[in-house]
């Protein structure tokens, strides 16, 4: 039978104060630092917003990290915090204590306020923080530096969560003097209109991850790009179900031309991803050429690019060292692969990911890319379900995965001599023939997570599976 250990005095001293709130609030001034973060916790369980309004103002840390305290922001609790930041911002002369440079609002990984009160009034709060932003997110904070507040932001209606409606409003009415850093911004549904109000409030040089979905191609364009532009410290970018309409490929083209040029100004990018690419068929080296920075991932899917598309992917140095290489559902099965093949050679060294899931790609054009593939030591990802192959290419593919020993998981598409006049996999004869390329495979090296079949199963509905062996569904 365990016994609760008796309060602390430290937390008893807390409690004391909280019971009366104009004795905390005269008290604050001088409360001993390593009572604080006991304090701050207590007056925000119990929603004392008049105390946190004043412990704002007097907080003796450089950053208040709220959103691992506060995993749902609460308005009321958000107001009061505000409120005290607003009294602090307009005086002339700050409190002596006063070291504030930033809330951040965002769930961060680290818990910062398990630690023992006794460690924060030793330890110095900005080499914890260091590890999670640069100096270029939160510069030195001199006095009449802005204060910087961190939130990731997904906007997906209108109207917005009222906790991120009133923030907006509080950061615009206070310009100059607050910085609204958004590190993370995800756009779903919300209106280009309602957007671009969002991004005259963000402070656009702290974004380093922006995702835009369902919007036209050509007004994402013409209304975005001159925030695109500012965006200079953008290390992910990804573009997700952009539709367009259009049937004139010169004005196409000069849209392209546009939206390129952006891409001379993010010199810091390592991720870009476009689904649904077909707009950029033909005009996909105006936008690659004006890569600035070595990728990391490169993801081009769901559509059809043309052969010239494929042969400037080898032709430009901003894409010679990618780890992670998407082409899923990219149409592939009417041009020559030996540019995505020279591709694969100049990458050799660095590919870890590829994924040629469902490019339809035939076994006649299978040659052109075996030799790079051959090639690339670190892989450890390969998809290649849903694609048009035979007995024999197969088994020529998994003979030149020989010296791929990172391999951890890869797929292949159930050979076509077990399909019946249906398409459909006939799973007697599948078996033999599965059977057949696992022990081709095994000739030449060990697989140790292996899917060879239609993806998804139709009858299971399993897809690429943790186990060697895969159930047949008969």
């Amino acid at each position: 039978m365990s016994i609760q250990a008796p309060p602390r005095l430290l937390e008893l001293a807390g409690q004391s104060l909280l019971r009366d709130q104009a004795l905390s609030i005269s008290a604050m001034e001088e409360l001993p630092r390593v009572l604080y973060l006991p304090l701050f916790m207590e007056a925000f369980r119990r929603r004392h917003f008049q105390t946190l309004t004043v412990m704002v103002q007097a907080w003796p840390f450089t950053c208040l990290p709220l959103g691992s305290l506060m995993k749902t922001l609460h308005l009321e609790t958000l107001k009061a915090l505000l409120e005290g930041l607003h009294m602090l911002l307009t005086q002339k002369d700050r409190p002596r204590r006063w070291k504030l440079q930033v809330l951040d609002l965002r769930d961060v990984d680290e818990n910062f306020w398990a630690r023992w009160p006794g460690a924060w009034a030793l330890s110095c709060f900005p080499e914890t923080m260091s590890k999670r932003q640069t100096a270029e997110d939160c510069p030195r904070m001199g006095e009449h530096q802005p204060l910087k507040v961190f939130i990731d932001i997904c906007l997906k209606e209108i109207p917005q969560d009222e906790c991120l409606r009133y923030l907006f409003q509080w950061v615009y009415q206070r310009r100059g003097l607050v910085h609204l850093c958004c590190s993370k911004l995800v756009n779903y549904l919300t209106p280009i209109k309602h957007l671009r109000k969002s991004l005259k409030i963000i402070y656009l040089n702290s974004i380093q991850q922006l995702e835009i979905r369902n919007m036209s191609w050509p007004r994402l364009i013409r209304k975005l790009r001159c925030y695109l532009k500012e965006m200079k410290n953008l290390r992910k970018l990804v573009f997700s179900r952009c539709h367009h309409s259009m049937s004139d490929n010169e004005l196409e083209g000069r849209l392209v031309t546009k939206f390129s040029s952006v891409f001379l100004r993010l010199e810091h990018l390592q991720l870009l991803k476009i689904k649904l690419i077909t707009f950029f068929s033909g005009h996909l080296e105006q936008l690659i050429r004006c890569l600035q920075n070595p990728l990391e991932n490169l993801e081009l899917t769901y559509g059809y690019l043309l052969e010239e598309d494929m042969k400037c992917l080898s032709q430009y140095p901003s894409l010679g060292y990618l780890k992670h290489l998407n082409l899923s559902y990219v149409l592939l099965f009417r041009i020559s692969l030996e540019p995505l093949g020279a591709l694969l050679e100049k990458i050799a060294a660095s590919l870890e990911t590829l994924i040629l899931e469902g490019c339809q790609i035939h076994y006649s054009q299978l040659s052109a890319i075996l030799p790079g593939l051959s090639h690339c030591s670190q892989l450890t990802t390969f998809y290649f379900g849903r694609n048009c192959m035979s007995m024999g290419a197969l088994k020529d593919l998994l003979c030149h995965t020989s010296g791929l020993s990172k391999l951890s998981l890869e797929t292949y598409p159930a050979p076509e001599e077990s399909l019946n006049s249906l398409v459909r996999v006939d799973w007697e004869i599948f078996a033999l023939l599965r059977a057949e390329l696992m022990c081709t495979l095994r000739e030449v090296r060990q697989p140790k997570r292996i899917f060879i079949g239609p993806t998804p199963c139709p009858s299971c509905g399993s897809s690429p599976s943790e186990e060697l062996e895969l159930h047949l569904c008969c």
